[in-house]
């Protein structure tokens, strides 16, 4: 249902980011905040001083509400009107087959050392004598 065939009770009824998503969806543009609450006070009967005192609590209400996006020059639109470019960064330093042959060229390529324990026995069957096998049998016995 159009606002303008709405009557001035169910418009009162109405949050102020509903008229304003309304207003946004029938004019199809985009417009300053101000312009915009004007607009609702004056599809309900709100008195300038109301606007200018409402108005900062107005543009909280749009900046929280998932609905509307402010753009650049300060005007609101809806959001599902506008792209959103979603750029994603490759944090992984990507190698070229110049830097591999430059890699390989130097002559101070360090070899990884790898240390091993040598009083590290083999003792696996030590691993698991603590080890107890419960059966399916005796875990209902327990339940019970």
């Amino acid at each position: 249902m159009k606002l303008k065939d709405m009557s001035k009770e169910e418009l009162e009824n109405m949050s102020y980011d509903d008229i304003a998503f309304a207003i946004l969806t029938e004019k199809n543009k985009k417009m300053k905040i101000i312009d915009l609450f004007k607009e609702i006070g004056s599809l309900i009967n709100l008195s300038e001083s109301v606007i200018e005192d409402k108005i900062g609590d107005f543009f909280e209400m749009l900046t929280l509400d998932k609905r509307f996006i402010m753009l650049d020059d300060g005007s609101w639109d809806l959001r599902i009107r506008h792209a959103q470019n979603i750029v994603i960064e490759d944090d992984e330093d990507e190698i070229s087959v110049d830097d591999v042959e430059e890699i390989d060229s130097e002559e101070e390529i360090e070899e990884e050392e790898i240390f091993y324990d040598e009083n590290d026995d083999d003792d696996s069957d030590d691993d698991l004598k603590d080890l107890v096998v419960i059966s399916d049998e005796d875990d209902e016995d327990t339940m019970l």
